[in-house]
């Protein structure tokens, strides 16, 4: 931060703020309950784990594909109404499953319908990260990233525990029932928020030559020497941990024997770590820089990752998850923070679409891989590698623009 924190207003002191990170809370609470319910239903369905990396990386090919569309229309309309958008879109996709399971058990239904749900998350991730800057001062939009972030480690505490709760009692699709609740709820909220940030007419250029407007995200992102190889080394990243949760989903379930609620309180416990990271990461990225902050929580993170492939009682589990999900919270919110300082707002969404696309793309890959591999060999051997993997990568960090000197003084909106 280039200001002193006592000269700014107060971080969420408005009323658009303040409904702002309630909804924020209500979708991440939704989106928890998916990230338990979803693995269960496919697992419960067809006990196969192959399936469900195959979900998981469908899923992630639709959020792929959609990327680049959700940053020119992040751009180009108005991205209150995207967010009302996307939440509605998403209740109404997940409130099909339960409806359907009260009467029969479709495994197609969850092909179909998930993937398309995962698109319309794409859209209202890439026009939140476009709007934060709208909402905050400046010099804190680390701060309120993190905030954010804590909020989603609140839902999430409460999320996977209770659909662990409620798959082991009601079955996974009444918790996907619930789940599209919050988002409605999230929905109505967003209505009454107004927001600074509205459409923009595209550039005479753009408007005569369609591709430059795709292409103008993906080309910053090229030319800015810390963004460029952040975006490669988290694509391959992606490919390591994308499928990740479905392999502590089958570690708790099959290898450790134990029933849907402990899944549920095994990654309860583990979004700690993600409330832990909002509370410390301005301050980590203030005293020791973008570059060594991202570099050592993606390390510690690979450790973790490795560990868990010997650990062998929930609790142990439940505290390398933790650390896991800390370390990558610190080292997202960092990057997701340099990304909205140092893009021109004209250009926010297309330079996030482009971002998470490229870093993305390899995880639905990664996702099938992972999971075929744990159903081979076993997690311990895939988490083992993965770890190991991810500490090299991280590493490998050292060596690229990202430990920059430079990082963290270039003004909001400065072009390269």
């Amino acid at each position: 931060m280039t200001a002193a924190e006592g000269d700014r207003p107060p971080l969420w002191g408005s009323p658009a703020q303040r409904v702002f990170l309630a909804v924020q809370t209500l979708s991440a609470l939704g989106d928890s309950f998916a990230y338990v319910a979803i693995p269960l239903l496919v697992l419960h369905s067809t006990g196969s784990v192959v399936q469900m990396g195959a979900v998981t990386g469908l899923t992630g090919v639709a959020s792929i594909l959609t990327g680049p569309f959700a940053g020119v229309l992040a751009d180009r309309v108005d991205r209150g109404r995207l967010l009302m958008v996307s939440d509605m879109a998403r209740c109404l996709l997940y409130l099909i499953v339960p409806l359907v399971w009260a009467f029969a058990t479709p495994v197609w239904l969850i092909y179909t319908v998930v993937p398309v749900a995962g698109a319309f998350s794409m859209l209202f991730q890439v026009t939140y990260v476009a709007v934060v800057p709208a909402l905050v001062a400046p010099g804190q939009i680390t701060r309120a990233n993190g905030r954010l972030y804590a909020s989603y480690a609140v839902a999430g505490v409460a999320g996977p525990a209770l659909a662990g709760l409620v798959a082991s009692s009601a079955g996974p699709a009444t918790a996907i029932g619930i789940d599209a609740a919050t988002f409605a709820i999230s929905a109505l909220g967003i209505r009454f928020i107004r927001f600074d940030a509205t459409a923009r007419p595209p550039a005479a250029a753009e408007r005569r030559r369609p591709r430059e407007e795709f292409l103008a995200g993906a080309r910053f992102l090229w030319g800015h020497p810390v963004l460029r190889p952040l975006t490669v080394l988290l694509s391959v990243l992606t490919f390591l941990t994308y499928g990740l949760t479905d392999l502590v989903v089958y570690l708790v379930k099959h290898e450790l024997g134990h029933p849907d609620a402990t899944v549920g309180y095994v990654l309860a416990v583990g979004t700690v770590g993600t409330f832990a990271a909002s509370a410390v990461v301005a301050r980590l990225r203030r005293r020791l820089g973008f570059g060594v902050s991202w570099i050592a929580a993606f390390s510690v993170a690979g450790l973790a990752v490795a560990c868990l492939g010997v650990a062998r009682s929930v609790p142990v589990v439940a505290a390398l998850v933790t650390v896991q999900l800390m370390c990558t919270g610190i080292a997202g919110i960092c990057s997701m923070s340099l990304r909205q300082e140092v893009t021109p707002d004209h250009l926010l969404g297309r330079v996030t679409s482009s971002f998470w696309t490229v870093h993305s793309a390899l995880g639905p890959l990664g996702a099938a891989a992972t999971t075929a591999a744990a159903a081979g060999l076993g997690v311990t051997t895939v988490c083992l590698f993965t770890g190991s993997a991810v500490l090299l990568v991280a590493l490998t960090g050292s060596v690229t623009g990202i430990l920059r000197p430079d990082t963290d003084e270039r003004p909001l909106g400065e072009t390269v």
